[in-house]
């Protein structure tokens, strides 16, 4: 009974799934992407009132200047969004895009990232999660995990189950490993190949997001199973960035070859 009531959660979920994403991946999106924008916004502002800015007037030139040369290659919507860029005086290895137009970068990134196109990997990755509309896409997910798990109690009590909160609490768990991290790391994939295409076609060398991923590994010091991850270990990372680098060296090549290539200088 808990499986037919799971199940018809699931193929309302899959109905509802009128989106594609620029990988051509169908999406669920329930939410309109002005309240989102809203929230990304807000959100950006709390957090520069909560954390240090970087006043570094190099590192943010640096920072900025690969930011804006992937956002050039964007589609038409986002490049001609209002971007805002921010650096966070942070050593944490990190970045961010949010949508609404907001960027996030942390200084710790660039100890990791040493070059230019390492930087454009990973900002490439975080505007690709914005362009493929993650966050819609996750609160959207998110929703439809709480109404199965609500049909299943509902119905567990209905029909007097045993160990109804035992019960509950495994539906719970299998709805975070076999749905929820799965859509996360499916995700983190899907950003890694946009983020691959953005910066190739903008002039950053694609074979430098490779490099990127080894020198995480590195600095990770090693990761836990990947079932148990919302995010794919580096070494996957690295096998999907490969498998896709014949169309990003293209892409690479075409650009090289119109010159005037980004002249981004880290300081």
């Amino acid at each position: 009974m808990l499986k037919k009531l799971l199940t018809t959660a699931v193929c309302a979920l899959l109905i509802a799934s009128c989106a594609e994403s620029p990988t051509g991946r169908r999406q669920v999106m329930l939410f309109d992407n002005n309240q989102l924008n809203t929230m990304g916004a807000q959100t950006f502002e709390q957090m520069k009132a909560d954390e240090k800015i970087s006043s570094n007037k190099a590192i943010n030139t640096y920072v900025q200047c690969v930011a804006n040369a992937l956002l050039k290659v964007t589609p038409d919507e986002y490049r001609q969004q209002q971007w805002e860029i921010v650096v966070f005086d942070s050593e944490q290895v990190n970045a961010f895009a949010l949508p609404g137009g907001k960027i996030g970068v942390y200084t710790g990134l660039l100890k990791v990232a040493e070059t230019p196109a390492q930087l454009a990997a990973v900002v490439g990755h975080e505007i690709g999660h914005v362009m493929a509309g993650h966050s819609n896409e996750r609160l959207s997910t998110n929703q439809f995990l709480q109404a199965g798990l609500a049909i299943a109690d509902a119905g567990s009590r209905a029909y007097n189950v045993q160990y109804q909160q035992q019960m509950m609490a495994a539906l719970g768990l299998g709805a975070q490993l076999g749905v929820a991290l799965p859509f996360s790391r499916t995700h983190e994939t899907e950003a890694d190949i946009i983020g691959l295409d953005l910066m190739a076609k903008a002039g950053f060398n694609p074979e430098d997001a490779v490099a990127l991923w080894r020198n995480m590994a590195a600095a990770s010091g090693g990761s836990g199973p990947q079932f148990l991850s919302s995010h794919p270990v580096p070494d996957t990372r690295i096998r999907t960035l490969q498998q896709n680098m014949p169309e990003a060296s293209s892409q690479y090549t075409q650009r090289r070859a119109q010159g005037a290539l980004p002249n981004c200088r880290k300081p």
